[in-house]
């Protein structure tokens, strides 16, 4: 298949890159620098110069395409309202370059935010409301012919290169002279090794039914509390409690990430896709050098 893939450069989508042609298929990755074009086109993948807001550039990239894997998103917290309006308006170009013809379009959304407090699982719809819309934009293609899928990462997507909420709470803690966790730090992140995300991309790609939801969780949920515990031992400052109160000073505008309880089963997945996890987990991953190198 010819695959066309959005955030081919991210650090998700390139992992899933080198996944989809070591399976047998061509990519084209859509490249909105310099920097980006010599990224996928070193990956052995074609560049389309192109952002996510220039919809022409998608509804072509799309329409040459067998199939459109969508990993790109304007990951812009003061401004996510339109970040979400920008992802929305491009998956309905690409929505509207595969229309009319059953081919796969997956989109990508998250875990975090579901169901807190309880288990979180693939029949779970996303709440009115929910931050990322890109499950209720994709999903609205299936009317107009396109296979659309969503697949929902957990709120750690763990590897060396990482720069998402891990790195994050390594830097407050780092800033601050200790790690901390909320109460007593039982809430529950669920997580992900980028290798084994890439490798359920494709098997979505290649098995996915229209209106599935797949969930990208390896691990159902790690207790905020043990994150802690190794960001301290690592950097050697202490890991402490905050209370609810505090916690705003200490993590700023991560606070209601810090705070979330989101444990969420993949079991579905696993079943339809015989998607299969066997990178390390987060707590393990984390204890390496890579995250910690400065």
């Amino acid at each position: 298949m010819r695959v066309f893939v959005t955030g081919a450069s991210g650090f998700v989508g390139s992992a899933v890159v080198p996944e989809l042609i070591a399976g047998g298929h061509t990519v084209a990755g859509l490249a909105r620098s310099d920097a980006s074009a010599a990224a996928i086109q070193a990956m052995g993948a074609e560049a389309v110069r192109g952002s996510l807001e220039d919809l022409a550039v998608l509804r072509d990239g799309a329409a040459r395409s067998d199939g459109v894997i969508h990993c790109g998103f304007v990951h812009d917290f003061a401004n996510y309202a339109e970040s979400g309006q920008i992802d929305k308006r491009a998956i309905e170009a690409l929505g509207a370059g595969l229309a009319g013809s059953d081919r796969p379009l997956i989109v990508t959304s998250g875990t975090a935010f579901l169901t807190p407090g309880r288990l979180a699982r693939e029949d779970d719809a996303a709440p009115d409301g929910f931050p990322r819309a890109s499950e209720q934009a994709g999903f609205a293609t299936m009317t107009a012919g396109v296979r659309a899928m969503a697949i929902r990462l957990s709120p750690s997507v763990h590897d060396a290169g990482d720069h998402g909420f891990v790195p994050r709470l390594i830097a407050i803690a780092r800033e601050k002279g200790a790690s901390a966790y909320i109460g007593e730090g039982a809430n529950r992140w669920s997580a992900v090794h980028r290798s084994d995300a890439a490798k359920l991309y494709m098997l979505a790609l290649e098995k996915g039914e229209a209106g599935a939801r797949y969930h990208g969780v390896a691990d159902e949920g790690v207790a905020f509390k043990d994150i802690a515990t190794v960001i301290g031992r690592r950097l050697r400052v202490p890991v402490v409690s905050k209370s609810q109160a505090d916690a705003a000073e200490h993590f700023g505008w991560f606070a209601m990430f810090a705070a979330i309880d989101a444990p969420t089963s993949s079991e579905i997945t696993r079943t339809k896709l015989g998607w299969a996890p066997a990178m390390p987990g987060l707590l393990e991953d984390l204890d390496q050098d890579h995250y910690f190198e400065t």
